[in-house]
């Protein structure tokens, strides 16, 4: 794949023309990288778009334990394009995953041929403007979901029972219906309507105690479980915040992106309409 086609293959750059891929493509350069070698942190100096000719690129976000993978980029596939529009620190961490060969464009080398063909910097602007169309129906959608209705789903009969029971046995309709139970069984056989178990109530003693074992390990199975729906829910309250973040950020990158955009294309429009004024401005003192 030559570098035309793989420009031709970045949605910024989709809608040009051939001649101007071509153009576009000769102001490119190739690096290359070996297994493990940092294309770029987060946070340094922002300028080159980068697409992958040959190897593997792996963005991270973040260092050491609080490290997310991002994405895992083959042949075909480019990274780094905001910097090209707003020269910002990069947002993202680039580390070539085997050895990689890719191909670099410079934004110095993009605003010069913005400048020489500012039709083809419209197009790229309408393509942007697609993107944060797409950016916008992503924030709209629903990203969270409910763990604990899927966990439900997961449940064993031993489970749901323990939780029943764990549930049942701290409530107050138990304290009232077992303290009534107590004091009936005392009283029948305080008053000797009929003594199955008199003073000092053994048997009565031996029923809590049996009670007591089983309902303890049944209320500790209870507790297990609800550790892991908060271990569930803490994770999928990460996730969403994670992922709540990234999308705002890439909302703000690309209105920022679109605003350099427009800026770029206001300044060669007030270029070419100056150097079409001068022209008529001297044909009238001739006259």
């Amino acid at each position: 794949m030559n570098r035309q086609e793989l420009l031709a293959n970045i949605p910024l750059f989709e809608s040009l023309t051939p001649e101007d891929l071509e153009a576009l493509s000769k102001r490119t350069e190739s690096r290359d990288f070996a297994d493990g070698d940092a294309i770029f942190h987060q946070g340094d100096a922002g300028s080159s778009l980068f697409v992958i000719d040959d190897g593997a690129v792996e963005i991270s976000y973040g260092e050491g334990r609080g490290r997310v993978i991002l994405a895992t980029l083959f042949t075909g596939q480019y990274f780094g394009e905001l910097s090209l529009f707003d020269g910002s620190p990069r947002s993202a961490t680039a580390t070539a995953v085997k050895k990689t060969r890719l191909v670099c464009l410079d934004r110095e080398h993009l605003v010069d041929f913005v400048n020489k063909k500012p039709a083809a910097a419209l197009r790229i602007i309408a393509e942007m403007s697609d993107r944060l169309r797409q950016t916008n129906e992503l924030m709209s959608r629903q990203v969270s979901r409910n763990v604990l209705e899927e966990e439900e789903e997961h449940l064993t009969l031993g489970q749901r029972v323990a939780d029943r029971v764990a549930s049942f046995g701290g409530s107050w309709p138990f304290i009232f219906t077992f303290a009534t139970i107590m004091a009936v069984w005392m009283l029948i056989n305080i008053l000797r309507f009929a003594i199955f178990d008199p003073y000092p109530f053994i048997l009565l003693n031996l029923v809590l105690s049996t009670l007591a074992a089983l309902q303890a390990p049944v209320i500790m199975m209870s507790q297990n479980r609800q550790s892991s729906k908060d271990k569930l829910l803490a994770e999928n309250d990460y996730q969403v915040n994670l992922k709540a973040e990234m999308e705002i950020s890439a909302l703000l990158r690309g209105q920022a992106e679109m605003m350099a955009r427009i800026a770029i294309v206001e300044r060669v429009i007030t270029r070419r309409g100056a150097v079409d004024v001068v022209p008529e401005s001297k044909a009238n003192a001739l006259t």
